[in-house]
């Protein structure tokens, strides 16, 4: 898992164990449901998840959550912060099921290393190319939560995937009630819609698989 991630990407098999005793990580297990950290509290680290799935939350004033992302195995959390003076958590963290988690000091990763390790200036590139990639994401977080109207929302975030997977058939990478968090928009509003879309053949759906029927009449309601 280790070597799959991003964190350690063109860093041979062999070397990652002994970058491993230079990190010296902490590693933690949380049940479905247990947050793994809450927005305002001190930071443990830099979270690498090495099993299960979490999702990346944010608290409106009036108790309503936006989902802002759903990691899965490799993936990272806390890096935007984990560098700052302040260094506590932006979101909240919450396991959607049971995962493990490996908590390693930002120090460690842009500090100096005791060992001299050579592989050690690759870890920072990755660090500093996955803080970039992130930060691209959140931008279209924005953009988003910046589209109006509900088909527009839907459908951007169709086409996106319908380009990215290269198919008529999209698998969403989130549950429908996650979706609508991730949209800023009622679970009821989107399923309607859906339901709208699909009575008017542009899309049909199961679970978490939608079809694109008429990819030219969804792209024009892309934002």
């Amino acid at each position: 898992m280790l070597a799959d991630s991003l964190l350690f990407s063109d860093i041979d098999r062999k070397d990652i164990i002994q970058m491993i005793t230079c990190l010296n990580p902490k590693e933690e297990s949380f049940s479905r449901g247990e947050f793994i950290a809450q927005a305002g509290e001190p930071m443990k680290g830099l979270g690498l998840l090495l099993q299960g799935s979490v999702s990346v939350l944010k608290e409106n004033v009036d108790g309503s959550r936006i989902i802002m992302n759903i990691l899965k195995p490799g993936e990272l959390f806390g890096e935007m912060a984990v560098f700052s003076e302040e260094r506590v958590w932006p979101a909240s963290i919450s396991a959607l099921t049971n995962s493990t988690v490996l908590f390693i000091s930002p120090d460690k990763i842009v500090g100096r290393c005791a060992n001299a390790c050579s592989f050690h200036r690759q870890l920072t590139v990755n660090m500093l190319r996955i803080l970039s990639d992130r930060a691209m994401k959140l931008n279209r977080k924005v953009e988003y939560m910046s589209i109006r109207g509900m088909r527009e929302k839907l459908c951007t975030f169709f086409w996106e995937l319908y380009r990215k997977q290269g198919g008529n058939i999209i698998h969403l990478p989130m549950k429908r009630n996650e979706l609508a968090d991730f949209l800023n928009v009622s679970r009821p509003s989107m399923s309607r819609e859906m339901g709208r879309m699909r009575d008017e053949g542009l899309i049909d759906f199961h679970l978490s698989t939608v079809k694109i029927l008429k990819p030219d009449k969804i792209a024009e309601y892309v934002q």
